[in-house]
């Protein structure tokens, strides 16, 4: 952190500051969101092209109800695209550093409606979301339930699309009641094994296109700005 931005932020809140950053690197270290940009850009060296698939989870409210089958759908079409990494990560658990460190490595997120999809704004543009909500919340759950969406796309991210339960909790109101809504907005999300197979198929595939025509491009351009024409 520069020195008058440090002098204002405790100026601001009548203290020192404590900037969290990535390793032990002294007061001169590079603090997270400088070090995320740095470690993104250094990625898929050598040629290769990576791609960061990551499953954003919930725990209670909202998650899935068989989390290891969603998470052994999504791992499995990952090891089929040479280059993809796949990490399970739960916002709870992690810093803040930490959670700009991961977003800043992940080309595609995946992961159900919550707050924790406000880390979208973290990723880079172009990047993909993938959605998921348990039954009830189309219909009764108003504008809000489009939150994540309008941010991922005014992000320049790619919003795939979303996923919605058709089963789940019983209400004794007919579905449209919003009487049902205090019990759908906390329910839980299923799976679809042939859906999720193929849209993670296809937005991996977008994915891997779109890098391999960036990378394309970026060694295009070196090798044009490199040439001492005469």
């Amino acid at each position: 952190m520069g020195p008058w931005v440090k002098s204002l932020m405790q100026a601001t809140f009548g203290g020192s500051v404590n900037i969290e950053e990535f390793g032990d690197s002294g007061d001169e270290g590079v603090a997270c969101f400088e070090e995320a940009v740095v470690t993104r850009h250094n990625e898929g060296g050598m040629g290769l092209t990576v791609i960061g698939l990551t499953m954003l989870m919930r725990t209670g409210a909202r998650s899935f109800r068989n989390e290891s089958a969603v998470v052994g759908i999504f791992q499995r079409e990952c090891g089929k695209i040479e280059g993809c990494r796949l990490t399970i990560a739960y916002s709870d658990n992690l810093t803040f550093c930490q959670q700009v460190k991961l977003m800043s490595l992940t080309d595609i997120l995946v992961s159900p409606h919550g707050a924790q999809l406000t880390n979208t704004f973290l990723m880079d543009k172009n990047s993909s979301v993938m959605e998921f909500f348990p039954k009830g919340w189309l219909k009764l759950a108003g504008v809000g339930q489009y939150v994540y969406h309008w941010i991922a796309s005014w992000s320049g991210m790619k919003y795939e699309g979303a996923w919605r339960d058709p089963n789940g909790d019983d209400c004794p109101y007919p579905e449209d009641d919003h009487r049902c809504m205090p019990i759908y907005k906390n329910g839980r999300i299923g799976y679809n094994d042939t859906f999720f197979e193929e849209w993670a198929r296809n937005v991996l595939m977008k994915v891997k296109t779109r890098k391999m025509e960036e990378a394309l491009n970026k060694n295009t351009t070196l090798v044009l700005s490199g040439c001492a024409c005469s």
